[in-house]
């Protein structure tokens, strides 16, 4: 068997940290523009809507689902302990803690994110984004401080909007099975949560939110190769925003433990 060059594993490492080089220097571009003028206020609004409300129906099934499916497996687990009347507070924890800001994020990343790659890769080797540069138009401005901005201002919101509609779909198997009144299942379910879950939901949220506009944004704005390369960018921001947002959800729960 042949051995392997050198000259080729030296040459992957300096690829791995020039990417790394870029990326950061893509991102501190990002916090340059966006506290300098002009504000493009109708694109950030018309990306918002995009984001948040083109994915409202996915995310109203996948809450919805999860909070049902999540109380049918967790049921028979707590029968077991005759411990039925925790179902509320287990379920809240799980959802608010956990589920709602994660799966949001990996459905805006699935959908959104691919979007996002998908477009300004087309824009990119189409040199759209060339022309507009000779238009006098900054177009790392009005098409990269936007879209992430919208994914940061907006995944908060969707996974808000989530986990009161996870709730609500563990409510309705809940009242089904156990007969449990709303006034009863909210008084049990909010117990056991205190504002420090709710802060740090949102702030993973926001976290997660970023990551997976600046990453969707990153592969499509130095998308290349003509249509193979608007692919492997639309391809490329899922996988890297999942990959992520795991790594960030695993950091930020640790930290909030020691906090605890």
């Amino acid at each position: 068997m042949s051995k392997k060059s050198p000259y080729l594993t030296t040459k992957g490492i300096d690829q791995l940290f020039l990417g790394f080089f870029h990326a950061w220097k893509f991102i501190a571009q990002f916090f340059r523009e966006l506290f300098s003028r002009p504000f493009e206020t109708k694109e950030i609004i018309r990306q918002c809507y995009e984001v948040g409300v083109r994915s409202l129906p996915l995310i109203t099934l996948t809450g919805f689902v999860t909070g049902i499916v999540f109380t049918k497996q967790s049921r028979p687990s707590l029968q077991s302990f005759g411990a039925s009347s925790w179902l509320p507070s287990l379920i809240t924890i799980a959802i608010i803690r956990a589920l709602a800001p994660l799966v949001t994020a990996l459905i805006c990343a699935g959908k959104v994110g691919s979007n996002i790659g998908a477009e300004l890769g087309s824009m990119k080797v189409t040199e759209q984004i060339d022309a507009m540069e000779v238009s006098a138009i900054n177009p790392f401005k009005f098409l990269v401080v936007t879209r992430v901005l919208a994914c940061t201002l907006m995944v908060p919101v969707l996974a808000m909007y989530s986990g009161f509609v996870g709730l609500m779909g563990s409510f309705l198997n809940v009242n089904q099975n156990e007969y449990t009144t709303y006034q009863s299942f909210i008084k049990e379910a909010f117990s056991s949560i205190s504002f420090l879950d709710i802060y740090s939901s949102l702030f993973k949220a926001i976290v997660f939110g970023f990551t997976v506009g600046i990453v969707s944004c990153y592969q499509g704005y130095n998308a290349g190769n003509g249509t193979q390369g608007v692919g492997r960018a639309a391809n490329s921001a899922v996988v890297i925003s999942m990959f992520l947002v795991f790594i960030e959800e695993i950091v930020i729960v640790q930290v909030i433990n020691w906090m605890r």
